[in-house]
């Protein structure tokens, strides 16, 4: 039995995601946590993050208000050690909330084990990160999965995963996402809810990465979402990866103020309220068709946000591929994606037939197999 904590009546559970808002500060943390519970949220979340498990060091920078760095760098500076993350739960817990953290790797979980946090949060590029996926399912732990830039054969498969490692589909939560930052709350297509609630008979959620308070996350309460997170910081300037689409601490407020006043309405009346704020046409738009497909907004990051089978360091032609000179990791930037994750397994001790540069996605071509069997990414 899913025991996910609900507030009073089985309304919705709002995430605070603080994400690495913190910056490594304990005490900017504890602002970020008091913050989430002094707005009405049920749970903070974070991200316990090892650079080496998410990105290779040669993926290309990101833009932030000091100029630019490389993206492998600044997820090096939000390492913390396993004591940050234990004083991060207890000031939580302190403060009557659900700690709640993801991971992006084997270190990462086995610390979130450690942690004994109550439930997994799985980010939307670890969706086809199959191995961090059987690891979680195993735990016995309730998982939540983010779906952002995914299809529903994506979904499906990340499903069919946890579910094969043991994972009761009670346990398992789908938050519906849209990973572009920010992203256009035009394109968030909220009937998706009811698709994938009934295709997998399964609760559904967002996380949301639009910009307004309100308007995603009251419209999705009317298409069923049992769960809302949303990013949380003290200031959108503060200069955090995530700081810009974040709520500040009193439009935080203010979504949870609106969304545990419109989860008390019925269907109809839900809908009148919507349409009086927002009208007609907005809500039309942000309902969509239900149809799951990729958001306009992140269709360019299709197999570079998720996952992929990467070189470690530059192979010569006839190397064989090992545990230790590959890795499943995010593309992102400007290294070329490499074969899906689900073949990882396969291709260990296979010997690539040309050279691969460090960092770069191993290929279909790079091992000479035919692409037929091997959709996306090669």
């Amino acid at each position: 039995m899913n025991t996910l904590k609900q507030t009073e009546n089985n309304s919705v559970f709002i995430i605070a995601e603080i994400g690495t808002s913190h910056n490594g500060s304990l005490t900017r943390a504890e602002e970020l946590i008091r913050s989430a519970a002094e707005s009405g949220a049920n749970c903070v979340k974070t991200q316990i993050v090892f650079a080496d498990e998410i990105i290779h060091p040669e993926t290309g920078e990101v833009k932030l208000p000091g100029g630019n760095i490389r993206l492998y760098d600044n997820f090096k500076k939000l390492e913390q050690d396993f004591d940050f993350y234990q004083k991060l739960k207890e000031i939580t817990e302190e403060y009557g909330l659900e700690f709640l953290a993801s991971p992006f790797g084997q270190k990462s979980l086995d610390w979130l084990l450690k942690l004994n946090c109550k439930r997994i949060k799985i980010a939307s590029p670890e969706l086809n990160h199959f191995p961090l996926l059987k690891d979680s399912a195993t735990s016995g732990k309730e998982i939540i999965l983010s779906t952002g830039v995914s299809l529903l054969s994506d979904i499906e498969a990340a499903l069919k995963s946890l579910t094969s490692a043991g994972c009761v589909k009670n346990n398992i939560s789908l938050l519906h996402c849209i990973t572009s930052y920010p992203a256009p709350e035009e394109e968030y297509n909220l009937l998706i809810l009811k698709t994938l609630s009934d295709k997998f008979q399964i609760r559904c959620g967002i996380s949301d990465h639009s910009k307004n308070p309100l308007l995603v996350p009251l419209t999705s309460v009317y298409t069923g979402s049992t769960i809302i997170e949303k990013h949380i910081t003290l200031k959108k300037e503060d200069g955090g990866l995530d700081d810009p689409i974040a709520l500040e601490p009193e439009e935080f407020k203010q979504m949870c103020e609106g969304v545990r006043a419109i989860e008390k309405l019925q269907k109809e009346e839900q809908f009148n309220f919507l349409i009086k704020k927002f009208n007609d046409e907005k809500i039309k738009n942000i309902l969509g068709n239900g149809k799951k497909l990729l958001a306009e907004s992140e269709k360019a990051n299709y197999g570079r946000t998720n996952r992929s089978i990467h070189a470690l360091n530059s192979m010569s032609a006839g190397t064989i591929l090992t545990k230790k000179n590959t890795a499943i990791l995010r593309t992102e930037k400007k290294l070329k994606p490499g074969i899906r994750p689900e073949y990882y397994d396969s291709l260990i001790g296979k010997k690539i037939i040309r050279d691969v540069k460090n960092g770069e996605g191993i290929r279909s071509e790079d091992l000479g197999i035919k692409k037929e069997g091997m959709n996306f990414p090669l």
